[in-house]
């Protein structure tokens, strides 16, 4: 196949009048504010250059109608071998597989007198250029500045660009950092923000500092965000933050080290390319490992300092506004460079910072006796049940070397929440990890756990509530301990609080405008039948929600660690995992009485839901969106039969309705079967396409449904997909998540995943008989829910 694509195509003219189609629709689906913005402001920034003229699919009026020959032409002139590489990487017989690539490659003819690959240059400029670029679909307003720097020469990537790249590692980390620490505190001038340097286009670095600024406060948004970025050329970085930046750039990378062996395809393969193409170093983990520990002891405060003032500079500068196009008050240039000149000429102070305790708790823990332990010989893990009631389960798992994972859960989730409560109770996750734990706010926190790989997150779901973890094995203890804490001393900090709800707030409030936000509440609202309990996420959410209620919903849903379960897998030896369960899951609150999710009724509409929604569109497209969903059994058997239907109807989607039809860039078909509160299965299939073939396609979707239920799929297609399905099956058990996922299964489903009955036997006996039967079974008065989106049309 490399061989045909590398010379031997035959761009025939029927095979590009079908592509043409596909791409065509590509060029729809990418139609978005931000693509459609970028092509407004690319003009400004890369000006003079061809890369201003740079769109990655090109017009529509060519892809429709140019010449196939031109197309050829095209192959001719760049496809050819003194431009190509080939990257073979695999559990392959080297010698063998040269010997072939020799054999076949060899025979290709170089193209004579070929044209030279030109190098796109960007015209330097002394003054700031300014571009204000505005869609009626965007969201948000951003404020983005981009300085230009030509990138270091292919011949000079050596040991010393490999140092510079640690050098600006380290910058964007401290940048990162600081700004974070703004995020957290009273009311933040802007939603998000960044201070970075990096690569660019090719042959260009740039610094880059943008924020994206609250409704009509870019005045606000702009000051601030240059203001941390002049703190850095005026100021540079401390002692401190560079010592704590260090220490967690090596505990990743020897993390990284320790896990060579986990290293995809995938990315030696992109090292190569990268090699090839642009001479980026190529060297292997060793060498990481041991250059990055050796060359980090040689980089100072004033190696990163100098790095700020050298690319934080006022030439070769791009100022990017972006946002809606209507609503909203936008800087013009002359205020906006007047706010650049008044940060240039204040007084700013430079940044304090903090050294924090470094323990996280005080004092003993009580701990708890390990009252029983019972083999679980099916996975190779152990349960222990401890004296305040938990359970603990743990599997010694080293396919991620340097990995342990937590994951904890309790029955009852938000199902015993009344309906006021929902909106705090969907937010809770996302908030109460910006609190800190215990004595530490996030950002003392951060400044604790430096050198250190643990966390530990909440979360909180319709029919369960939980933690999940993940660690070195080094920092196991940690990662206990932050679980511990989350626990029993939890941090609520109001003013963390307000400012993340008013970054919230202010991310919210034009969402309005998004087609992607319209199109996904009224299909939230449609597949739930509009039930009082289905809270969409807007900015007047808010209203209902406070911070007394919030911290009330978490303590009451995590109050009683007697109930949870908890799972451990990962490289540490069972002995340790005892003693820190029994020290630390032994020392939760055990509470009397037990919970049990409730079932509300929640469901899909009975019968068939076909809606057409009109929704606002600067592109024509139109969106198909189809749910299928049967009360069926939750079983090994069908659940199995479910996935390989999902993945037979994504083949058969993808030859008839992107190939043959080239009525759209891609089907996206996906599956789920759900045990509680009620068991059913579930598909999703959705697509965009042209407005005007949308209920065209639309059948196609169910005649392949329905032919399959009439005859059954094709034993190839059926292969493919079990062939396939082995394939992921074998390479998810070298991940440590496998098994972590394995242990829940067995104990929230009640059987286990990885018993080859419950798996592997059920596709070797699989076939086209049973296939069918099961479509007929799931799809035979399933109900539906089939919404069309198209373009509202103009008044």
């Amino acid at each position: 196949m490399l061989n045909d694509w590398s010379n031997y195509l035959l761009l025939t003219e029927e095979e590009i009048d079908l592509e043409r189609g596909v791409i065509s629709e590509e060029w729809r689906t990418r139609r978005n504010a931000g693509f459609r913005m970028r092509s407004q402001w690319f003009p400004i920034v890369f000006e003079g250059s061809k890369w201003a003229e740079r769109d990655v699919i090109g017009d529509l009026d060519i892809i429709k109608n140019f010449d196939p020959e031109t197309l050829r032409s095209f192959y001719h002139d760049w496809y050819r071998t003194d431009l190509q590489a080939i990257a073979i990487v695999g559990d392959i017989d080297v010698d063998q597989v040269e010997e072939k690539v020799k054999d076949l490659f060899s025979k290709i003819p170089a193209v004579e007198n070929p044209q030279p690959r030109p190098i796109f240059e960007i015209p330097e400029h002394d003054e700031t250029k300014f571009v204000l670029a505005t869609d009626e679909e965007a969201t948000n307003s951003s404020i983005s500045i981009y300085i230009k720097h030509k990138a270091t020469p292919r011949e000079d990537k050596n040991i010393g660009y490999l140092r510079d790249d640690y050098i600006a590692t380290l910058l964007n980390q401290m940048s990162n950092e600081r700004i974070s620490e703004l995020l957290q505190k009273g009311d933040p001038p802007f939603i998000n923000g960044s201070v970075q340097v990096s690569g660019f286009v090719r042959g260009y670095d740039a610094a880059y500092i943008s924020a994206t600024a609250n409704p009509n406060k870019e005045d606000e948004g702009l000051k601030a965000i240059y203001t941390e970025a002049q703190r850095i050329v005026r100021h540079g970085f401390t002692e401190g933050e560079l010592n704590r930046a260090k220490v967690n750039l090596l505990t990743s990378m020897e993390s990284a080290y320790k896990q060579r062996d986990k290293i995809s395809n995938d990315q030696y393969v992109s090292g190569i390319q990268n090699y090839f193409l642009e001479g980026e170093p190529l060297t292997d983990a060793e060498f990481d490992w041991q250059f990055g520990q050796a060359i980090l002891e040689t980089i100072t405060l004033a190696d990163v300092n100098k790095l700020a003032t050298d690319m934080i500079v006022d030439k070769n500068r791009v100022m990017v506004i972006t946002g809606p196009n209507s609503g909203v008050e936008h800087l013009t240039k002359d205020e906006a460079l007047a706010i650049l000149e008044d940060v240039e000429n204040s007084t700013i102070d430079p940044y304090e910072d903090t050294a924090e305790a470094a323990s996280l708790i005080e004092g003993e823990l009580p701990g708890a006796e390990v009252v029983s332990s019972k083999k679980l010989d099916d996975l190779d893990a152990v349960e222990w049940k401890l004296s305040n009631n938990t359970t603990v389960v743990f599997k010694h798992a080293d396919y991620e070397k340097d990995q342990v994972s937590l994951r904890a859960y309790s029955p009852g989730g938000t199902s015993l929440l009344g309906t006021n409560d929902l909106y705090a109770a969907d937010m809770l996750p996302q908030f109460i990890g910006s609190f800190g734990v215990g004595e530490f706010d996030a950002i003392a926190l951060r400044k604790v756990l430096t050198g250190k790989t643990a966390s530990v997150a909440t979360s909180l779901g319709d029919l369960t509530e939980g933690f999940n973890g993940s660690s070195t094995p080094k920092d196991f203890e940690t990662m206990m301990q932050l679980l511990y804490l989350q626990f029993n001393n939890p941090r609520f900090d109001e003013e963390a609080y307000e400012a993340l709800k008013s970054r919230y707030v202010a991310y919210l409030q034009n969402m309005a405008n998004n087609p992607q936000k319209i199109m996904s509440d009224s299909l939230q609202l449609i597949a739930t039948d509009y039930n009082e309990r289905t809270k969409l996420t807007t900015a007047e959410m808010f209203d209902e929600i406070n911070f007394a209620q919030m911290e009330a919903l978490y303590n009451e849903r995590f109050k009683d660690a007697g109930d949870f379960t908890f799972f451990i897998v990962g490289n540490i030896e069972e002995d340790v995992a005892k003693e820190m369960a029994a020290k630390y899951i032994g020392s939760l609150k055990d509470l009397p009485g037990e919970e049990q999710w409730v079932d509300h009724k929640v469901r899909i509409p009975k019968g068939i839901t076909e809606k057409k929604i009109e929704v606002p569109l600067q592109t024509e497209k139109g969106t198909v969106i189809i749910l299928i969903r049967k009360e069926l059994a939750y079983k090994p058997v069908s659940n199995v039969e479910l996935d390989v239907l999902k993945a037979i109807l994504q083949l058969r989607y993808t030859e008839e309705v992107r190939e043959k039809e080239g009525g759209t860039y891609g089907v996206g078909v996906g599956s789920s079967s759900n045990q509680f509160p009620y068991e059913r299965k579930t598909l999703q299939i959705s697509f965009d396409t042209d407005p005007e073939k949308a209920d065209y396609l639309k059948s196609i979707i169910f005649r392949e449904i329905e032919k399959i239920v009439a005859e059954g799929p094709t034993q190839e297609d059926l292969d493919k997909v079990i062939l396939n399905m082995k394939k992921e099956r074998d390479q998810a058990k070298e991940h440590n998540n496998y098994w972590l996922n394995a242990l829940y299964n067995d104990y929230y489903h009640g059987f286990n995943t990885d018993a080859a009955e419950n798996f592997d036997n059920i596709l070797e006996e699989l076939n086209t008989a049973q296939v069918q039967k099961f479509a007929k079974a799931f799809y035979t008065d399933a109900d539906v829910v089939d919404v069309v989106f198209l373009p509202k049309k103009a008044e």
